[in-house]
């Protein structure tokens, strides 16, 4: 007689992955299933007026995606410089947006090191050139962040990275309007504490 499986610790159905750039950001998505992370598409980023921020939410409440991750870049040392806080300012405007519409989706913070290092080789070695890798490697590279965090969670059993949470200094869209970011509160109080090694099980 089998035991029954214990259902998983982590939300089950469609999630994307997002890889943030300072110009572009890629997004991922996978399937209900969570086997196959696939490149989505690619967007302008603009720090301004955020509108990058409210296409990816919205494309959260279109599909019903359960869980966001988003790339945090690390040196191969784990260390966190600019563009991990670029990240992580993203992830929590992504949050307050989403929280903004009345969507409770977790947005995860994973570890990315290498992903463009790698979506730039898969790109080479399917044949395209160089010159063609800027329209899309964004969203290859938010593949691949996609399809290890699907990965992990499934050979551990329980969610993975660093939780965020949208900190008072950003206030939820309005109509029309985009979540904005003011001076920055001390570094991590809005995420896990949970953030050493790579894409650990949240706490």
């Amino acid at each position: 007689m089998t035991e029954p499986v214990a259902a998983a610790d982590y939300p089950q159905g469609i999630k994307l992955g997002v890889d943030v750039g300072t110009v572009r950001v890629g997004v991922a998505i996978c399937d209900r299933d969570a086997i196959l992370a696939t490149p989505y598409k690619t967007l302008d980023r603009n720090a301004k007026k955020n509108s990058d921020v409210r296409v990816i939410a919205s494309l959260v409440q279109e599909l019903g995606a359960v869980q966001v991750f988003v790339g945090l870049p690390r040196t191969m040392k784990g260390e966190e410089h600019a563009s991990a806080r670029m990240a992580a300012d993203y992830a929590e405007l992504l949050v307050a947006e989403l929280a903004g519409r009345g969507l409770d989706v977790p947005v995860n913070l994973v570890d990315e090191r290498l992903s463009s290092v790698t979506a730039h080789r898969n790109l080479h070695e399917a044949g395209m050139s160089s010159r063609n890798h800027r329209k899309v490697v964004d969203q290859v590279a938010a593949a691949g962040i996609l399809q290890h965090a699907i990965d992990m969670q499934k050979a551990r059993g329980a969610d993975v990275g660093s939780r965020v949470s949208a900190p008072a200094r950003l206030q939820p869209s309005g109509p029309g309007g985009s979540a904005t970011a003011g001076t920055r509160e001390s570094e991590g109080k809005s995420r896990s504490q949970n953030t050493e090694g790579y894409s650990e099980p949240v706490q």
